[in-house]
């Protein structure tokens, strides 16, 4: 990290319409540092990066940004990367039918006279995909890779512009444990042996304990504090979470009592093949049961096969060549189609909520109710009197943060977007939530909220089964965990055995099978 001063942005105010996103931000940022900006969902932490990067351009706010010396007056993103500054948002963005060559260099295409150069093109993508640490062939489509690699290609991207500062907004937030430690120590590799001063928006606090040099807080759309990290003064993270939610959080999860009742659901030798691979077995012969008021875990490495049995069991929504038995209070149903799994009392919460959990082109009220359709409907009719008390029920319920249920919910944060999803389905009244990666992408003040509506809903005697990529989120909300690995189901794990090395060491069994 250098003494130099690359960035500075002095007394940012930026307001859309009635709403201040931000008010008086400062940032400083040293050169050949990382830089962690922290703050919950909703604190202006990607507002901020869009006033840098030009998407807000100069003229629609008030303050100043300073780059290398000079006053920065970026009106597009094109004005910021001619700079040398690329920002890589959280909702990557590549074309998904061109390849990895064609996306580095999308805009920016190799040749001349108006023709590109093919072997320019994909000589200079796999140099620069090397230094990324990316193996494939330049020529594959960006649909037939990983999120992990779609990250390295839009890295990629940047380099082929000269970066000088790199701004990542929630790289890490759809990749496993390995690729986040690839892609983190790609960051670092650029700090180190290029000079590349990367800014990293992430609600992740251990990656900022790793890989943050400095780390600057914004809570409610202004700037309330600093830190620094090196070896003699490693990250106080009680420090940053009270600084981030205005209080302190003293435990990360709630202290709950569970009132274990009957059981409730149960799956039997459930299998599932690939939908288009349909040789390949992806769930083999799972059995799991959950009870009333108990909350239940499935803990797995990625591709262990845990979303791929929530879809398939919510009316075959993911596989082919299905099979096995599900019982709801004792009586064996049949779910094909996911009508008939609202119908029987089941609910799923899927991991992506923007791609298949919300509407984005709708309000809050069209969204909470979209599940529950007939319940609130007569002859085919809406009774828009019954969505709006219900809706508005549940938005205070479940706090959350918006001026109105009609506002879209595209305006909110992720956090809030996230109780939108659970509200939607609990307004369905369910017996069986399944909430596949519930805290995704959303802050340790959001996270604490939704565990506390988890407990809620177990205490109603709801049955709650949660898929999480976080082992301590796991042990700190979870009556019992089914660990699984390469679509197995290796043990059922009580209360009293919980620990990480034990979680993972059944997550890594290849044959054991677990039955009850």
């Amino acid at each position: 990290m250098s003494d130099e001063t690359i960035l500075q942005m002095k007394n940012i105010t930026k307001t859309f319409g009635p709403v201040k996103a931000l008010t008086d931000v400062t940032l400083d940022v040293h050169a050949q540092e990382i830089h962690a900006i922290c703050g919950e969902n909703g604190a202006g932490k990607s507002t901020l990066m869009n006033v840098l990067s030009g998407v807000y351009p100069y003229g629609s706010y008030s303050g100043e940004v300073w780059f290398e010396g000079k006053q920065a007056k970026y009106k597009t993103i094109r004005d910021s990367e001619a700079d040398g500054v690329v920002i890589i948002h959280q909702e990557l963005a590549l074309i998904p039918f061109l390849s990895i060559a064609e996306n580095i260099f999308l805009g920016n295409e190799q040749g001349g006279k108006g023709v590109v150069d093919w072997d320019q093109t994909r000589a200079k993508a796999k140099e620069l995909m090397r230094r990324v640490g990316l193996p494939d062939d330049p020529d594959t489509k960006i649909m037939d890779i990983g999120v992990g690699k779609q990250q390295l290609v839009e890295i990629a991207k940047a380099l082929s512009k000269n970066v000088k500062l790199l701004i990542l907004d929630e790289p890490t937030a759809a990749l496993n444990d390995e690729d986040s430690a690839h892609l983190l120590n790609l960051v670092r590799n650029l700090r180190d042996e290029h000079g590349v001063t990367s800014i990293l928006i992430t609600h992740k606090l251990n990656e900022v304990a790793v890989i943050a040099d400095n780390v600057t807080i914004i809570r409610d759309g202004s700037t309330v504090g600093y830190m620094h990290v090196d070896k003699e003064h490693p990250l106080d993270r009680d420090e940053l979470i009270a600084k981030m939610v205005g209080r302190p959080l003293t435990n990360l999860y709630p202290e709950h009592e569970s009132h274990v009742g009957e059981e409730i659901f149960r799956i039997k030798d459930w299998t599932v093949h690939h939908p288009q691979d349909t040789s390949r077995i992806v769930v083999n012969d799972a059995n799991l049961y959950a009870r009333a008021g108990e909350v239940v875990g499935l803990a797995g490495l990625m591709g262990a096969g845990r979303t791929e049995l929530a879809m398939s069991v919510f009316g075959h929504s993911y596989g082919s060549a299905v099979s096995g038995q599900i019982f709801i209070k004792g009586k064996e149903v049949k779910l094909p189609n996911v009508a008939a799994a609202i119908k029987n009392g089941l609910a799923y919460v899927t991991e992506d909520r923007k791609v298949f959990g919300l509407n984005l082109l709708q309000a809050v009220r069209n969204n909470a109710s979209l599940a529950s359709l007939l319940k609130m409907s007569k002859n085919g009719v809406m009774d828009d009197n019954v969505e709006r008390k219900s809706v508005e029920k549940y938005r205070k319920e479940f706090g959350i943060k918006t001026h109105s249920i009609e506002d879209g919910v595209s305006t909110l944060s992720g956090g809030n977007q996230q109780k939108v999803v659970l509200a939607k389905w609990v307004l369905s009244d369910p017996d069986i939530l399944i909430l596949d990666e519930p805290t995704r992408g959303i802050d340790v003040g959001a996270k604490y909220e939704i565990y506390e509506i988890i407990d809620k809903l177990a205490d109603e005697g709801k049955a709650v089964i949660v898929i999480s990529s976080e082992l301590p989120e796991l042990i700190g909300i979870c009556d019992r965990i089914y660990t699984v690995s390469n679509g197995v189901f290796t043990a059922d794990v009580p209360r009293d055995k919980f620990s990480q090395e034990y979680l993972m060491k059944y997550m890594t069994l290849e044959r054991e099978k677990v039955t009850k």
